[in-house]
């Protein structure tokens, strides 16, 4: 695959340029959450001083790929003295909805929203987004596609986090997708969300594709499993204080195959909401709770993390016959590993010596800096109330 065209457009989708002479690209796509662009160009070559922050960038005239210039900066050499290259680093467009925090309507204290997962997603972006209250929150061009009602029923409560942090709970939780694509012809940035394919060997209804050393399909995988962040069985506490305070138990096990959780689920009201409140049904609460705690189980099950380089002339032929967000098979009979799993991420590479894609399959390994994120969040939602 040649090297593949970046335009240049302004916010306002006016075009600057097209320039192919870069050194190098690194195009990451992520699924649940967002992924960013890496571009290296000599300094020198046309068109070069139009990259500047804030401008997008689309690769190869795809209108899903679209990223933002946030960062530029000339690399020193070991003498230290200038290269002749650009480092340019963009976000994904998507990027845009981090600068905004689920604010809550101004006579509850959270932002309830039950429904299908798009739904609810749809309901943030627009509440925080699209159509806020305050005029000053609305991110110009954005808009929302309109809903299908696809995902499973989540019930979700929000209260100054993140959006684009959120955004990636509820994709993480409903296996949906999320981007903000551009339409050229509205001149609109798009928010949307995503349904991968199941494309396993155990389905019938579309072509199987299976990533394995034996199927010609990968050049390199890696596999690890864990249970170093397993819990199984989780007590999620909500309102009240001391013996009080109403507790749940999730899950059976027992011995030494017990792991525990605790959650703090002190947000889940036993009242509704606004001026007049009245209890409510102690099956709503509790139903709340327990969803809350399978939640906080499913980020601790026990982890199984593949990671590969797709050969570039394997039988399966990218963006046609697989995609970001597909269900796929792995194998390697070798290892006696076998796993459905979701292209959680992939990593379009282009350089001078070729192109090459590199996959992430289920959720990535977590960094330190994200177990850390992990430990501390409660205690900053906390913080927040």
């Amino acid at each position: 695959m040649s090297k593949k065209p970046i335009r240049v457009i302004t916010q306002d989708f006016q075009l600057l340029t097209e320039i192919d002479s870069y050194s190098s690209l690194q195009v990451v796509r992520r699924w649940h959450g967002i992924g960013e662009l890496e571009l290296r160009i000599n300094r020198y070559m046309k068109d070069t001083h139009l990259l500047q922050r804030g401008v997008l960038l689309i690769v190869g005239g795809q209108l899903h790929k679209v990223y933002m210039i946030k960062h530029k900066e000339i690399e020193l050499d070991e003498n230290g003295k200038a290269t002749e290259n650009w480092l340019i680093k963009a976000p994904a467009l998507k990027s845009v909805l981090g600068q905004r925090i689920t604010v809550p309507p101004s006579h509850t204290a959270y932002d309830n929203k039950q429904g299908t997962a798009e739904e609810v997603m749809k309901h943030y972006v627009k509440n925080n987004a699209v159509n806020p209250v305050d005029v000053n929150r609305i991110i110009p061009n954005l808009v929302i596609a309109d809903d299908l009602n696809r995902g499973n029923n989540l019930s979700w409560r929000s209260r100054y986090k993140n959006l684009a942090e959120e955004l990636e709970e509820q994709s993480l939780a409903s296996g949906l997708g999320w981007n903000v694509y551009l339409d050229i012809q509205a001149k609109k940035w798009v928010f949307d969300v995503l349904e991968g394919r199941n494309l396993t060997a155990s389905q019938s209804d579309l072509p199987p594709v299976i990533f394995g050393p034996q199927f010609d399909s990968l050049k390199t995988l890696n596999y690890s499993e864990s249970e170093l962040n397993y819990r199984n069985t989780a007590y999620v506490a909500g309102q009240g204080e001391g013996v009080d305070r109403r507790v749940i138990e999730l899950g059976d096990s027992t011995g030494i195959d017990r792991h525990e959780l605790f959650v703090d689920a002190r947000d889940v009201s036993e009242e509704t909401e606004g001026e007049n409140p009245q209890p409510r049904p102690e099956q709503d609460i509790i139903n709340d709770l327990t969803a809350r705690g399978n939640r906080e189980l499913e980020k601790m099950v026990q982890e199984k993390y593949l990671e590969g380089q797709i050969l570039t002339k394997s039988p399966f032929i990218y963006e046609k016959d697989y995609d970001l967000g597909d269900i796929v098979s792995i194998q390697n009979k070798d290892w006696g590993v076998t796993m459905d799993a979701r292209i959680t991420e992939i990593k379009e590479i282009y350089e001078a010596n070729g192109f090459q894609l590199e996959a992430v399959f289920g959720n990535d390994r977590p960094t330190l800096i994200d177990k850390i994120k992990q430990g501390f969040k409660q205690y900053e939602n906390e913080l927040k109330r």
